[in-house]
């Protein structure tokens, strides 16, 4: 039988098709409704481990049910694609409620501590770090090859600060809160705009310091303090303003009072010791003896006062249904509240703190920094806290936070940031951030910013930043509900779409030198920070870089049929 042109090219054109069609259809496809197995007929199945399928949404979608505290899919290696040095995009659809007693977590990670190799894509809360909450609600994906700057580049003084007491990031931007302690002086909050430029976003009061940032209701609100400065072995402020306020940015450099933190049992402050949003309230602490103890925002300028536990508590972190605080009150130790009661949940803490500062949720773990040693300290399943060594002979960590697969804290006396490499091993990254004369130089405050680590510092006020593989952030509070996310890594750039849109892009690299191959599982609703607390559903990988009308497409395509 002899085969007709015709049929020669319908013959063709049918490979064609099938081939382009191969091409287009993703590598794995986790539906995650009734199961974690893989639709994409690759055989890519997903081994759950408390992960509830079925479960149905706030809005009645079913799909698979994240804890935040267990639960999470594991694909084996073997099984999966080689990405390497490949393009790829990860897309995936999420549904996270408003009101949240927890962090919302990691929705997918393959990565691999040791080298530092492999990928992360999580949203991320953060609270606690040292007074502020730096990061609500924003997305982070990030690839490296064990890759980090060498130095940190230098962004600038923010006005006259000597402390930069605080970072947070809200609508797309970063925001600092400083001590300024001069005479004449109070303390600012200013916006970053990129170099070693700062924005004044003006003055909320007298006092000299503007101790903690927090974002709540969709706005940016500010803790006002009076700093004794001597505390840092600087000389004593001549501005003796009390502060101990609450405000909230109402644009240009105008704020909005919020209400001052007292009580009758304690009396009022004159220092705010930090901020964070626990069950859809804004929490607040105090410094000093004066007003202290925790606050909840009732609106306006009313403040209810939830008690103490007979020590000062401070810098507020959500984790696990608990709002965890640091003291300054030999001994040291974190305390918890669960909404009605105290506790106090530092007995274990071996070898004894005097004061604790700053928390950090890694590995699915609420990590804490202390003085007068610089241990870092693990709470384990059962509440009891194990030792994760200390930075080299540093008196004390401060601030801490999980980025791109690692854990980073920083240090007093020299102002260094040093890395968590497991067991008992820190090391140093980059060069000492401060290096002004004085006893004492702090590395206190961070955040997550344009795929960066940011720090800020005593007693030069200065703020610092450092990339660690490559990342790209979305620098503004993910809407609850469901929203869909595309993470897609497109020749020399990561990039990450909600919503359909294209909204945070990398800097450039070179593709051969970021190899992602490891021998670790693929982790869905768990990576380096936490476990994923909400719904999720449609899970694809594609071993290529989707076009923008593509992801577009899938998102306008999908959204109709949830």
């Amino acid at each position: 039988m002899e085969f007709c042109p015709f049929y020669l090219l319908l013959l063709y054109l049918l490979c064609v098709a099938a081939v382009a069609n191969a091409e287009t259809e993703p590598v794995a496809f986790w539906k995650l409704v009734e199961d974690g197995q893989d639709a994409s007929g690759n055989a890519r199945h997903a081994e759950n481990h408390g992960v509830s399928f079925g479960a149905t949404a706030p809005d009645g979608i079913r799909a698979a049910r994240f804890d935040g505290r267990s639960a999470f899919l594991e694909v084996a290696d073997s099984t999966l694609p080689k990405l390497g040095t490949k393009d790829f995009t990860v897309s995936v659809w999420v549904c996270t409620e408003e009101v949240l007693d927890d962090t919302l977590g990691d929705i997918l990670s393959k990565y691999d501590p040791e080298t530092r190799k492999g990928l992360n894509l999580g949203i991320v809360t953060c609270s606690g770090v040292s007074n502020s909450q730096p990061n609500y609600r924003t997305v982070h994906f990030g690839i490296d090859n064990g890759h980090v700057d060498t130095q940190w580049t230098d962004c600038g003084r923010p006005g006259n600060a000597v402390f930069v007491f605080g970072l947070a990031v809200h609508g797309g931007r970063l925001y600092a809160a400083t001590c300024e302690p001069g005479e004449k002086e109070s303390g600012h909050v200013y916006r970053y705009g990129g170099g070693a430029e700062w924005t004044d976003c003006g003055s909320p009061d007298m006092s000299n310091s503007v101790a903690s940032l927090a974002v709540y209701d969709g706005k940016l609100f500010a803790g006002t303090s009076w700093y004794d400065t001597t505390g840092s072995a600087l000389s004593a402020s001549p501005n003796q303003s009390p502060g101990g306020k609450v405000y909230c940015y109402a644009g240009d450099k105008q704020w909005t009072y919020c209400g001052t933190l007292k009580n009758p049992e304690t009396g009022e402050s004159i220092t705010l010791g930090g901020l964070a949003v626990f069950r859809g309230r804004l929490y607040a602490t105090s410094l000093k003896q004066g007003g202290f103890g925790l606050y909840r925002y009732e609106g306006g300028t009313e403040w209810g006062y939830c008690g103490n536990p007979g020590r000062r508590v401070l810098n507020p972190c959500v984790f696990n249904g608990r709002l965890y605080m640091v003291s300054y009150d030999a001994p040291g130790g974190p305390f918890c509240f669960d909404g009605a009661n105290w506790s106090y949940v530092g007995a274990t803490i071996d070898p004894p703190i005097d004061q604790d500062y700053s928390f950090a949720i890694y590995d699915g773990r609420l990590h804490v920094s202390t003085w007068p040693k610089a241990y870092v300290y693990r709470m384990d399943e059962s509440g009891k806290w194990m030792p994760c060594g200390r930075p080299d002979d540093e008196k004390e960590t401060m601030g801490m936070m999980a980025y791109n697969g690692k854990l980073y804290v920083g240090t007093l006396p020299s102002a260094r940031v040093y890395r968590y490499e497991g067991g008992d091993t820190w090391v140093p990254v980059g060069q000492q951030l401060d290096t002004s004369e004085g006893l004492y130089r702090r590395v206190w405050s961070m955040a997550l910013y344009q795929g960066k680590l940011f720090c800020g510092t005593l007693p030069s006020g200065k703020v610092f930043s450092l990339e660690a593989g490559k990342s790209a952030t979305y620098d503004d509070a993910l809407k609850p509900g469901w929203r869909h996310l595309a993470a897609v890594r497109r020749r020399g750039r990561v990039r990450l779409f909600v919503d359909g849109k294209p909204l945070a892009t990398s800097s450039a690299f070179d593709p051969a030198q970021y190899d992602i191959s490891n021998e670790r599982p693929l982790r869905i609703g768990f990576g380096a920070g936490d476990y994923f607390y909400g719904w999720m559903r449609h899970l694809r990988l594609y071993d290529r870089a989707l076009a923008d009308r593509e992801i577009g497409s899938l998102y306008t395509e999908e959204r109709s049929g949830l």
